[in-house]
């Protein structure tokens, strides 16, 4: 999993998939992947690595 972004948007890529968003929703997707690790335990990790680039991504920006 890894991010790009530019000054309006930023960009997901997962092994198989990528999907760009607005910049302003950033923090939506950060919560929104967030409550898909609460709500779906049992795939265990697998949304942890969105929300980590999510978050690094969200540092860089604010900085």
């Amino acid at each position: 999993m890894k991010t790009t972004h530019d000054d309006k948007t930023f960009t997901l890529i997962g092994r198989y998939w990528l999907v760009s968003y607005p910049i302003e929703e950033l923090g939506e997707q950060r919560e929104f992947y967030r409550r898909q690790r609460e709500k779906f335990p049992k795939p265990g990790t697998s949304c942890d690595a969105t929300i980590a680039e999510l978050e690094k991504l969200a540092e860089e920006i604010e900085a």
